[in-house]
């Protein structure tokens, strides 16, 4: 797929990589950009930015997500390419038990990371169906692909995500669907900023801004890859994972101590 002409919508568009997303398809020549997020206001300002439309929406809540892609299809007759790119985190309390995270961490982590991915799609699916053709790009995260030290909210919410896309594709990919996902290790956003910067694991790889993620998303979305891995690092690491688990999680122990100071 190419962006240019495409009606676009981006979840988690006020900052981070989904305004990065915004303001390159933009360049890019899309036809229309949606720009959806919890901050009505920093929506706004990107939406103005980049000549789009903007929505204040919590996209873990079905109803909202559905009046937004209704009201992107009553304007525009269609969505092209929905970009279902918000997050939120949550780590452990207790470093040495993953279990530690209260309930609502991880009801807020599995409503924001996993269900506004199915509710996205609940929505958009059938204008896309009818027509033969749409592109779903989920942003995930390596740690859907690998793990999160210190944050099993995280890690398992990703691992959903990652089962769900997967799901689509399989069952939409003979309908004219196109399904990828975005799978970065460090970014410079304000959830790494939040955590503490370079010590965290998964920015060991290096730290790419949201540009150079926008960048790989275009390029995979051309590629019509499944996996678009900013850090092509990452297709080793899980080459490493499915080749002998036991020994990658013996790794994993190792990495988690020297991060923790024990090693």
């Amino acid at each position: 797929m190419k962006v240019q002409g495409k009606i676009i919508i981006v979840t988690g568009g006020a900052d981070g990589i989904g305004a990065a997303l915004c303001r390159r398809f933009a360049r890019e020549g899309a036809a229309h950009v949606a720009v959806v997020d919890l901050n009505a206001e920093g929506a706004a300002k990107v939406a103005a930015e980049i000549g789009g439309s903007s929505f204040g929406v919590d996209v873990s809540d079905p109803a909202a997500v559905e009046a937004m892609v209704r009201a992107v299809e009553a304007a525009h007759g269609r969505i092209d390419l929905f970009c279902q790119n918000a997050g939120v985190g949550g780590g452990e309390p207790d470093p040495d038990n993953a279990a530690s995270a209260p309930d609502a961490v991880w009801n807020r982590a599995w409503g924001v990371n996993v269900m506004a991915h199915v509710y996205g799609a609940r929505a958009a699916l059938p204008g896309m169906i009818a027509r033969g053709e749409g592109y779903i790009l989920n942003t995930v995260s390596a740690a859907g692909l690998l793990s999160q030290i210190g944050s099993a909210v995280y890690s398992t919410t990703k691992h959903a995500a990652i089962g769900f896309a997967e799901s689509l594709a399989i069952a939409q990919g003979d309908l004219g669907i196109k399904v990828s996902v975005l799978c970065p290790q460090g970014v410079d956003t304000a959830m790494l900023r939040a955590g503490g910067g370079q010590e965290q694991p998964q920015n060991l790889d290096g730290v790419l801004s949201p540009d150079d993620v926008a960048e790989a998303v275009v390029k995979g979305l051309e590629a019509e890859s499944f996996l678009i891995l900013p850090h092509e690092i990452v297709r080793t690491y899980m080459q490493r994972k499915t080749a002998d688990y036991d020994r990658w999680l013996g790794g994993m122990r190792r990495l988690r101590s020297k991060v923790l100071g024990r090693a």
